[in-house]
């Protein structure tokens, strides 16, 4: 979730700035940096759950499972985002030798907030689509079961499957794997629910 975002700054300066934070992580878009504020208890568990499934599914391959606290920079684009959930495959491309910022993650995840939900599929989506590395972008809705999976086809085409029903099974056909609603969704109170 972002906040009101403070004067215009060079990557080199916010990432200086960033790394110096020790109480509030900051998005960089364009110039403008943006500070984020902390999520739901729902928000939160999804984001466990998705990464735990993930990375049982996937820890004897080449691909691992990263957290919100990895940096993601989308150089063609000028932005540096914290998803909720990145996954790489492969050897990892870093900004700089830090080993904070990556520029290579195969899959993005965000869990929507009200707040930012307009931002996530809009414009975040737009720079997000601009990794080369990137195979597949979840947006998780955290209020009722919903997951909206873009993968891009070779023609760099980008194609949507919305998936609805609890049971359903979520192909990540990039990673090799399959994911199940109900695990994404494991003891999240929905709304009405």
């Amino acid at each position: 979730m972002l906040t009101q975002p403070v004067p215009a700054y060079r990557f080199e300066d916010y990432l200086a700035f960033e790394r110096e934070a020790l109480d509030v992580k900051h998005e960089y878009v364009a110039g403008e940096v943006f500070a984020m504020s902390g999520g739901s208890f729902e928000h939160s568990l999804i984001a466990a759950n998705l990464s735990g499934e993930l990375r049982q599914q996937l820890k004897s391959g080449p691909c691992t499972v990263l957290t919100s606290d990895m940096r993601i920079r989308i150089e063609a684009a000028d932005v540096c985002a914290y998803p909720d959930v990145s996954v790489l495959c492969g050897e990892p491309v870093f900004h700089d030798e830090r080993r904070d910022v990556l520029t290579n993650p195969a899959l993005i995840a965000e869990v929507l907030s009200p707040s930012t939900e307009a931002y996530d599929r809009g414009s975040k989506f737009a720079h997000y689509r601009q990794l080369p590395s990137l195979r597949h972008v979840l947006l998780i809705n955290q209020d009722q079961v919903s997951v909206d999976v873009f993968t891009r086809q070779p023609d760099d085409r980008w194609i949507l499957d919305a998936y609805t029903n609890p049971e359903a099974e979520i192909p990540l056909d990039a990673l090799d794997c399959r994911l199940l609603m109900r695990e994404i969704y494991d003891r999240v109170k929905l709304q009405g629910a």
